[in-house]
């Protein structure tokens, strides 16, 4: 188990500490200006270019995640914001294993917004079930580290109840929460113009 050294508590509690809480600060042009980023796109694509040419990881481009933003526009936002957290931040965590594990984060494969949709075994409790479903799926469909699996297994934490064990599932559970917030106040308007395939 990774025990978190000084600096390492001190960055956590300058990102977990919501007390300071400024609702302007989630600027809604920051997905925009990411998604533009032709070295993050590069990013993408050198760690990942299996994943975002696959073509079931295309298919989360017909599911809704948030607002009128898809499952694969919200797994391409968590990508680029952990990238972005982790440079801003200066965290050091191993960038390929945390894009690979943001990109399959959700990698559930079913409309959560339905019920009766195959695969959607627990339809009122999605939040605490699909990083095991997820989990599963990318496990069956990529080959993936065991850093990769836990970014997956614990991005949903504090509904995981264990917390990530590591800097890359900190950073891509604390990206996830900000692109979730800023796709679910419906911040964010339009599609994804970047071509990552």
């Amino acid at each position: 188990m990774h025990r978190f050294d000084r600096e390492e508590r001190e960055i956590l509690r300058r990102v977990l500490d919501i007390r300071g809480y400024d609702s302007n600060a989630f600027d809604p042009e920051i997905l925009n200006e990411l998604e533009a980023d032709e070295e993050y796109k590069e990013l993408l694509i050198k760690h990942a270019a299996d994943i975002l040419s696959s073509e079931k990881f295309l298919t989360l481009k017909t599911f809704i995640q948030h607002g009128n933003v898809t499952v694969f526009e919200h797994c391409i936002h968590v990508a680029l914001c952990a990238i972005k957290l982790n440079r801003k931040l200066g965290i050091n965590a191993k960038e390929r294993q945390m894009v690979r594990g943001a990109l399959l984060h959700d990698y559930f494969l079913y409309d959560w917004h339905d019920g009766e949709a195959p695969g959607n075994i627990h339809p009122k409790l999605h939040g605490f079930y699909h990083p095991g479903i997820a989990l599963k799926n990318a496990t069956r469909d990529f080959s993936l580290s065991e850093r990769e699996k836990e970014i997956i297994r614990k991005h949903m934490w504090p509904l995981t109840v264990k917390p990530p064990r590591c800097r890359e599932a900190w950073v891509v559970c604390m990206a996830d929460k900000y692109a979730s917030t800023l796709e679910t106040l419906k911040l964010k308007k339009g599609k994804i113009r970047v071509n990552y395939a």
